[in-house]
């Protein structure tokens, strides 16, 4: 059995190697291959191409590498002719991703989209290009499964994987005894997982941060960088901005145990607002943004900003604020927030609270397993003996 993976975000590589894991478990003779990631290549699955080096947002960001896009499917439209797996599985992405479904289903393919792009939120009008080109979608959240099905698409529920991956990892506990001993007051920082992410928001951060470690002299502000690079963007930026004397402190891979340390954070909107609910750690939500992106968003009224769990909930239990232009009011906004969280425990819990109630309220456990059998299921596929006991 050959599955063929397209994974173009970090998180989705994460997921995916999960994923992988799940199905190699019910059928030890799988074969993986993908245009994907590192973790899924640590996983076992081949790698002919590393996609999530080429995740970035936004036409703008998109446009430079428009011919090498261009060159990649048609790649990819090679390697699944000559290959023919018995499935293709898809994962976000989209912009790359409806390239490769229709290559895939005029060959005859089965397609499953794993954590579908939020079609809902921002492109409803595409919907059309799910039912021509996907099979089968595997949602990872309860209402998008009943917005798929009222379109007549063929959807299951699987739960998301990034709840299972909280609650299975294991934390670096010197790192959290770090954070913990070293002040009263925590407020973690979440530049983004991408580099044109940490180049738009961390500078407006730096300018929040400045403010609140003046109203609280004895805080600390742990920054969670995703890569290398990252970091050495942060520390540049610092440079520049003459913050050298900030109470700052750079982690590499260690967004996890910041998140679990911190009173209450700061972060880029992005799929970790999943771990800030699995964690119950209150947070706002920074997204810097073109003109011509940030108009866009607010034509289709929601949400192309708006974090997972405001949209799970169905009102704001995270504060956002989409910013273009001079970001002084929002920063204002900003550090009036999370003012109130460091100085009330009240307020600090009572955010809390709406987090736990709606991770007890959404939470399904077992989601990349859930997934591992509806794909091994709707292939056909037998599952191991082994794994069925």
């Amino acid at each position: 059995m050959h599955l063929f993976f397209s994974v173009g975000e970090p998180s989705g590589d994460q997921h995916t190697a999960h994923l992988i894991e799940e199905i190699r478990t019910r059928r030890p003779d799988a074969r993986f291959s993908a245009f994907g990631g590192p973790e899924m290549q640590a996983a076992g699955c081949h790698l002919e191409v590393r996609l999530t080096d080429y995740a970035v947002m936004g036409i703008l960001n998109v446009l430079p590498l428009i011919f090498k896009f261009i060159q990649l499917i048609r790649q990819v439209g090679a390697y699944l002719e000559q290959e023919r797996p018995d499935a293709v599985i898809l994962v976000d992405f989209p912009g790359f991703n409806w390239w490769v479904a229709k290559k895939a289903k005029a060959l005859g393919i089965p397609v499953f989209y794993y954590l579908p792009p939020q079609l809902w939120a921002w492109a409803p009008w595409r919907i059309r290009r799910v039912r021509k080109n996907v099979d089968y979608i595997l949602s990872g959240l309860q209402f998008e499964k009943q917005w798929y099905e009222s379109r007549g698409i063929n959807v299951d529920y699987i739960g998301h994987p990034f709840f299972d991956e909280v609650v299975s990892r294991k934390l670096q506990q010197d790192t959290l005894t770090e954070l913990k001993q070293s002040a009263p007051q925590i407020l973690g920082v979440l530049p983004g997982s991408r580099t044109n992410e940490v180049t738009r928001n961390f500078p407006v951060m730096l300018q929040t941060i400045r403010r609140l470690s003046q109203q609280f002299p004895d805080a600390i502000f742990p920054i969670a960088c995703y890569r290398e690079a990252h970091l050495e963007l942060c520390q540049n930026f610092i440079r520049e901005q003459q913050a050298e004397d900030l109470p700052l402190k750079l982690y590499l891979k260690q967004t996890p145990e910041i998140i679990e340390a911190a009173d209450c954070c700061l972060m880029v909107s992005g799929s970790v607002s999943l771990e800030m609910l699995a964690r119950k750690t209150p947070a706002v939500v920074l997204y810097r943004s073109h003109w011509g992106m940030y108009f866009l968003g607010q034509l289709l009224i929601t949400c192309k900003y708006m974090s997972l769990p405001n949209l799970i909930a169905g009102r704001e239990i995270m504060p956002e604020f989409p910013s273009v232009g001079n970001p002084n009011k929002v920063v204002t906004q900003m550090s009036t927030i999370l003012a109130e969280w460091l100085s009330s425990p009240l307020a600090l819990e009572r955010a809390g609270s709406e987090l736990t109630s709606l991770y007890n309220e959404t939470v399904i456990p077992g989601a990349s397993a859930h997934a591992a059998e509806a794909i091994l299921s709707h292939t056909g596929a037998q599952i191991s003996s082994k794994a069925a006991a």
